[in-house]
């Protein structure tokens, strides 16, 4: 257990659960599933591209507080509760993550707290 660090900031929203933010270990930082919240946990109403770049502002944040960032993220799951979303999900997304990481994107029927989006990683310390 000593080679895992549980990784928490308040500049991303807050986790929904029983879990951590991330996990950092040796060789990989693994972040939760992010919901496209404000750092207070607020939802707002607002387009789905906006709601995607929340997920993603999220991760930068939890990225940046385990010592990494975007650029070394190695792998990418998005959930989307419809697939009518996908275009407008990656038109922001491949503003975020040009270096184009590994990915899967599923829909689900539901997500925490009647979102639309949410999206994890996994990235290199």
């Amino acid at each position: 257990m000593s080679d895992m660090q549980s990784i928490s900031t308040e500049k991303a929203c807050p986790v929904a659960g029983p879990y951590s933010q991330a996990l950092k270990t040796p060789h990989a930082i693994y972040v939760s599933g992010q919901l496209p919240a404000y750092a207070d946990g607020s939802l707002p109403d607002v387009s789905i591209g906006e709601k995607t770049r929340l997920c993603i502002q999220n991760l930068r944040a939890i990225l940046d507080a385990a010592g990494s960032d975007l650029s070394k993220v190695v792998k990418v799951v998005v959930f989307l509760t419809s697939m009518t979303n996908f275009a407008e999900v990656n038109t922001e997304y491949e503003k975020h993550f040009t270096h184009k990481p590994a990915r899967s994107c599923v829909a689900v029927k539901e997500l925490p707290k009647g979102v639309p989006v949410e999206i994890e990683c996994v990235a290199l310390p």
